[in-house]
């Protein structure tokens, strides 16, 4: 929201203009004044907003000034007067022609001054009417106010509307022809609805729409209250509410009647409050907020982060067997973009029963991403509601992350303090690289084989250890990617373990692992050797020494013997 507001009062000689400005200032009426009031700035004009009012003439000789001021404008209030029939006429016929000619496109006010020269009454509805033509055509047109500066009626308001259309804008929000919520506004009010329904049955009660109203304002609804909404929301549509509450048409049609009754910066308040720019998209610093990471840190699930995650699992998990359908997890992530793992694999890189997602796979996944992608992982505890929920409420989406100790502090204290751990497994095409990955995520063997592509694969599952779980993230890279990360030492450093796989029944798989370690000096790296394929024939390796030996004399346990096939 802007902090300073230029507000610029344009219209035909002798409409007021001068005078509305001297009335609001002084809050009295002013008989002689100047033509053109200079021009003033008043801090703290609306909610902390500094506002500077400007005069303005309409006369030729003055036109170069003019001009000047509307293109500085943030918004414009053109006055007519209601004793001046043709200055309303000028409104559609010369002023809102001429400023689009000057390429300003910002909110313009129209202000009626002089209603007490008016002979008989006039209704909103009158008003809405002669005005109407005049909205239609111009989309710009936010509002029409009338006022009298002699008596100082609504002069104060001409001034708040003109800065409430610049501070909480009309045009994001509502089609004026149409009389509609726009869709972008309609989607984000959608989502809020969402992130408010806690329990997720489809409107919300008494208890959640009062903790809506605290968060957006701070204060609790009273029981009256609730009921003064509900009857007002279901004498327009009965359908909109049921003896639980309010569903999401009621929601959204409460809303709708805020704006027509002029309330906009109530439905802003709302809309900031959950997290949304002006663009009505999240904002950047909500989505992303500051979280460094130290050199050989890594980032893991903080144990709020994990119980928020294994609370909207129990929670969309509406049949309560234990695990996430296709059709759960799109409910799930209705509030977000999409499933984040999309094109990842997902979920064959994690747990699942029947294609299903477990809580563990479930975790697992989330315990990846946070350590391969801190950022996607903050992003979307924002997009899943996380400091909306009862159990982390207010609290900012950092606190579900937690920083580990460096790898090498821990290497030196000989006590690893992480729970997820980053393992790299390398080898040459065609060892079973991804046959071992996809069976350490409970996958079945595939006999048809295909080389990893692009930058790879990566698969996590959850180990018992020491009486808590553990999480490993088990990477295979691409050919032309594994041998990128191995130069890097920013990316080496990323690594926990390495597994190193070769093929037992090829005579030539154990002497890529040999040069691998050589060539990229990877020594320092705890690692362990796995020989696949232990179903078929040994073969005798062609290399200086065996894997057996070639283990021994580094200290480690001979390599370890497995067949993804007969699942040993």
């Amino acid at each position: 929201m802007r902090r300073d507001v230029r507000v610029l009062l344009v219209g035909d000689e002798g409409v007021g203009k001068s005078t509305i400005i001297t009335s609001f200032l002084k809050r009295s009426f002013v008989e002689n004044i100047p033509r053109v009031i200079p021009e003033v700035t008043i801090p703290d004009c609306l909610d902390g907003v500094t506002a500077t009012v400007v005069d303005s003439s309409p006369r030729p000789a003055d036109r170069p000034h003019l001009d000047s001021e509307l293109r500085k404008a943030h918004v414009i209030v053109i006055v007519y007067s209601i004793d001046q029939p043709g200055s309303f006429d000028r409104l559609a016929a010369w002023w809102l022609p001429y400023i689009r000619g000057q390429g300003v496109n910002v909110p313009v006010i129209l202000c009626g001054n002089k209603i007490d020269k008016r002979d008989g009454e006039v209704t909103a509805a009158d008003l809405q009417l002669e005005v109407l033509p005049i909205m239609s055509e111009f989309k710009e047109v936010e509002a029409c106010v009338e006022c009298s500066a002699r008596l100082l009626l609504n002069v104060t308001e001409v001034i708040f509307f003109a800065l409430k259309a610049v501070c909480y804008p009309l045009a994001p929000l509502y089609d004026s022809r149409e009389h509609t919520l726009k869709p972008k506004c309609v989607d984000a009010l959608r989502r809020i609805f969402k992130l408010c329904d806690v329990n997720k049955d489809g409107v919300l009660d008494p208890a959640e729409l009062n903790e809506f109203q605290r968060k957006c304002f701070s204060s609790p609804l009273q029981l009256q209250e609730i009921d003064g909404l509900t009857r007002l929301i279901a004498d327009h549509d009965a359908s909109m509410v049921s003896e639980n509450g309010i569903n999401e048409a009621g929601i959204l049609y409460f809303h709708t009647r805020f704006i027509q009754q002029g309330r906009v910066d109530t439905i802003w308040i709302v809309l900031t409050s959950f997290g949304y720019g002006e663009d009505l998209e999240l904002r950047e610093e909500i989505l992303g907020p500051r979280f460094d990471v130290s050199y050989d840190c890594s980032v893991e699930l903080s144990p709020s982060g994990y119980q928020f995650l294994t609370e909207i699992f129990e929670i969309f998990d509406k049949d309560q067997d234990g695990a996430l359908s296709e059709s759960e997890l799109e409910a799930l992530f209705s509030t977000s973009p999409g499933n984040p793992w999309a094109g990842t694999g997902f979920p064959d890189t994690t747990v699942t029963t029947g294609g299903k997602v477990t809580l563990q796979g479930w975790l697992s996944q989330w315990s990846l991403t946070t350590l391969l992608d801190h950022r996607t992982t903050l992003s979307y505890l924002c997009y899943l509601g996380y400091s909306s929920y009862p159990s982390s409420l207010d609290r900012p989406t950092t606190t579900a992350l937690h920083l580990t100790r460096s790898r090498k502090a821990d290497r030196k204290a000989g006590k690893v303090t992480r729970n997820v751990f980053n393992v790299y497994v390398l080898g040459a095409a065609g060892a079973g690289k991804t046959s071992l990955l996809r069976a350490f995520v409970g996958k079945g063997f595939e006999e048809e084989w295909s080389s990893t592509e692009g930058k790879g694969r990566a698969v996590v599952n959850g180990v018992e250890r020491g009486g808590g779980e553990k999480y490993l993230v088990l990477q295979e890279f691409g050919s032309k990617y594994e041998s990128e990360t191995l130069r890097s030492s920013k990316k080496l450093d990323l690594a926990d373990v390495i597994v190193y796989v070769f093929d037992s029944s090829d005579t030539n798989s154990f002497s890529y692992i040999s040069n691998l370690r050589q060539q990229y000096k990877l020594n320092h790296i705890p690692c362990i050797f796995v020989a696949t394929k232990s179903d078929l024939d040994l073969a005798q390796q062609r290399h200086e020494v065996q894997p057996d030996v070639y283990a021994k004399r580094l200290g480690l346990q001979v390599p370890i013997s497995v067949s993804v096939r007969e699942g040993e």
